[in-house]
C-alpha cells in the first residue's frame, strides 16, 4: 500500500516539475512581449497625438463638415461591438473580462429593445459567441499578437462600412487599456460616430491665435474629410497595440502565479511522499521485529527449531520424556522428506504425543543408557544423519542446541 502510494506521488511530483517548467518558460516570453509591445503602444502614440492636434486645430479654425462618420443617428436600432480579445488562453482574466462585458452590453441593449452586431478580434471572442450561437458580422484572427496597421485598416474599413451603410447606428470599443505591466483596465468606449470637430476642439488644446494665420491647401473642409478615415484607424491600431500590450502583461502574471502554485504543490507532494516512504519503512521494521521476537518466543517455549530425537525414532516408535514440558518425536523419513518443514511437522507431533500421554508409563525404556550411553545428544546426530542431513546444517544446529540447552530444568533428558 505504501509503495504504491509512493510511486502515484513520485508521478505526480515529476508531472508538476514538468508543468512548471512550462510556466516558467511562458512567464519568461511574456515577460520580453511585453517590453516589446509597451515600446509599440508607446511609439504609436505621436501619431496619434498629432492627428488629433491637426483635428483639433481645424475645428478651431471654424471648420465644420457633414461626414458620414459624424452622423448621429435620432433613433438608435441595432448597436455594434468591437471586441478584441487575444488568439491564445492562458492569459488570467484577460479574455474572459472583455467577453463578459460584450455578454453585458448586449443584454443591456436588448432590454432597451435595440439589436446588436458583433465585430469581433480574436479567436477566443470568436469562438465563445460562435458557441452559443450570437450573430457575428465580421471576425479576424492572427492579429491580436502582434498587431500591424495594415490589420488595422482592414478592420476599420469594415466598421466603417457597417456604419456609413446604417446596418449599424451606433459603434463601441470594448478593449483592455494598458496603464502598466501590474494594471490593464477593462474599457467600454463609443468608437463610432466620432466626437464633432467642435467637440474635439472644446476638449482639445488648440491655439485659435495659431490657427487664423495657417493656411490650408485643399480646402479645410476637404482636409478634415480625408483625415477622419485616418483618425479612425489610428485609434483602432492604438487599441490594438494596447490590448497586445495588456494581453501579454496578463500572461506574464498567470504564468508566475501558476509557478508559485507549482512550486507551493510540488513541496506538498515532496512531504506527502517522505511521509508514506517513513510508515512503509516503520512498517518494515514492525515486521522485522515482530518475526524475530515470534522465533525467539518458540525457540524458548521449546518449539521448532529445539528438539533431541533418541535412536528409537529411527524404527518409526514414539519416544516421550518423563517431564511433559518438553518432547519430541521423529519417524524415519524418505528422501524426499528432507525439508524443514518435515522436520518441524515431526517435532509438532511429538509436542502433542506427550501432552497425551499416550506411552504407558511416561518413562525412558530401560535399555536407554546401555543402548546409547553418549546421551541424547549422539541420539540426535545418529537420528539426523540417518535422514541425511548433517549437523551442519542450519535446522541440525537448531536441534542440537536444544539438546545441549543450558536453559533445560535440570540439563537431563
Amino acid at each position: 500500500m505504501a509503495g504504491g502510494q509512493e510511486r502515484v506521488l513520485r508521478r505526480r511530483i515529476k508531472s508538476v516539475q514538468s508543468t512548471k517548467k512550462i510556466t516558467r518558460a511562458m512567464e519568461l516570453i511574456a515577460a520580453t512581449r511585453v517590453v516589446k509591445a509597451q515600446q509599440r503602444a508607446a511609439a504609436a502614440k505621436p501619431y496619434s497625438r498629432q492627428i488629433t492636434q491637426v483635428i483639433e486645430n481645424l475645428a478651431a479654425g471654424g471648420t465644420e463638415v457633414q461626414h458620414p462618420l459624424l452622423r448621429e443617428a435620432t433613433d438608435v436600432r441595432r448597436v455594434g461591438f468591437i471586441a478584441i480579445t487575444s488568439d491564445r488562453g492562458l492569459a488570467g482574466a484577460y479574455n474572459s473580462a472583455v467577453i463578459r462585458a460584450t455578454e453585458r452590453e448586449i443584454m443591456a441593449n436588448e432590454v432597451d429593445g435595440r439589436d446588436y452586431s458583433l465585430i469581433l478580434i480574436g479567436k477566443k471572442a470568436e469562438s465563445y459567441f460562435r458557441y452559443r450561437n450570437y450573430r457575428i458580422d465580421a471576425s479576424f484572427v492572427g492579429i491580436s499578437d502582434t498587431p500591424k496597421y495594415e490589420d488595422a485598416r482592414a478592420v476599420a474599413v469594415k466598421i466603417t462600412d457597417l456604419f456609413v451603410s446604417g446596418h449599424v447606428d451606433v459603434v463601441q470599443l470594448i478593449y483592455t487599456e494598458f496603464v502598466s505591466v501590474g494594471i490593464q483596465k477593462l474599457t467600454v468606449r463609443r468608437f463610432l460616430p466620432l466626437e464633432s470637430a467642435a467637440t474635439v476642439e472644446a476638449v482639445g488644446h488648440a491655439d485659435k491665435g495659431a490657427v487664423a494665420s495657417t493656411e490650408f491647401e485643399p480646402s479645410p473642409e476637404e482636409v478634415l474629410t480625408a483625415l477622419l478615415p485616418r483618425y479612425v484607424e489610428a485609434r483602432l491600431f492604438g487599441a490594438l497595440l494596447e490590448s497586445a500590450a495588456s494581453e501579454h502583461a496578463s500572461r506574464q502574471r498567470a504564468m508566475k502565479s501558476a509557478t508559485d502554485n507549482a512550486e507551493e504543490l510540488r513541496i506538498k507532494l515532496s512531504r506527502q511522499m517522505n511521509r508514506a516512504r517513513q510508515d512503509s519503512i516503520t512498517t518494515e521494521i514492525m515486521e522485522i521485529v515482530g518475526g524475530a521476537e515470534a522465533m525467539r518466543a518458540r525457540d524458548d517455549a521449546g518449539v521448532p527449531g529445539s528438539a533431541y530425537v533418541d535412536a528409537m525414532a529411527m524404527s518409526g516408535a514414539a519416544t516421550t520424556q518423563a517431564r511433559p514440558s518438553r518432547s519430541a518425536t521423529f519417524a524415519k523419513f524418505a528422501a524426499d522428506d528432507l525439508k524443514p518443514e518435515a522436520v518441524l511437522k515431526a517435532i509438532e507431533n511429538g509436542k502433542r504425543f506427550l501432552l497425551n500421554k499416550q506411552h504407558p508409563d511416561g518413562n525412558w525404556p530401560n535399555n536407554f543408557s546401555a543402548m546409547y550411553p553418549t546421551g541424547a545428544t549422539s541420539l540426535a546426530t545418529l537420528a539426523l544423519l540417518n535422514i541425511g542431513m548433517t549437523p551442519q546444517d542450519p535446522p541440525v544446529e537448531k536441534a542440537l542446541k536444544f539438546l545441549r540447552d543450558e536453559r533445560a530444568p535440570d540439563k537431563t533428558y
